[in-house]
């Protein structure tokens, strides 16, 4: 059974796109408005997301600097795999957003089916069958 995704962006409409792609496949969706709410949500999410769908450009805490957060917590915790979906394409960015953790990079506007694939390969979800 596909387990609960974490949805950070400040868009609300990106934060429903990427729902409506997710919840269609079985997946349960919290929904975070930056880095900061995603960090507060995260120590209430029971159980903990299989994994995070965040943005880069955000109020209050952006998401280079989620990923920080997240690695700062300590051997204790267990950071879920993270997809970068983004309208970034700065390599920079990339490469500083793997080294701390992100699994992908999926840049916006973005097809369903490749978040989806996405996600479902880092999850280690088999599509569901009829």
């Amino acid at each position: 059974m596909p387990g609960t995704v974490m949805i950070v962006d400040d868009s609300q409409m990106v934060r429903k796109q990427v729902a409506r792609t997710l919840l269609a496949a079985g997946f349960v969706v919290v929904e975070a408005q930056d880095g900061a709410d995603a960090l507060v949500q995260l120590s209430s999410v029971i159980p903990a997301p299989a994994l995070i769908v965040l943005d880069v450009n955000m109020p209050k805490m952006g998401g280079i600097e989620f990923l920080q957060s997240l690695r700062g917590r300590g051997p204790g915790f267990a950071m879920p795999p993270v997809v970068m979906l983004t309208t970034e394409g700065d390599p920079k960015l990339m490469q500083q957003a793997k080294a701390l953790g992100a699994k992908g990079w999926i840049i916006k506007p973005f097809r369903s089916e490749m978040l989806l694939a996405a996600v479902q390969k880092l999850t280690e979800t088999a599509p569901a069958t009829d």
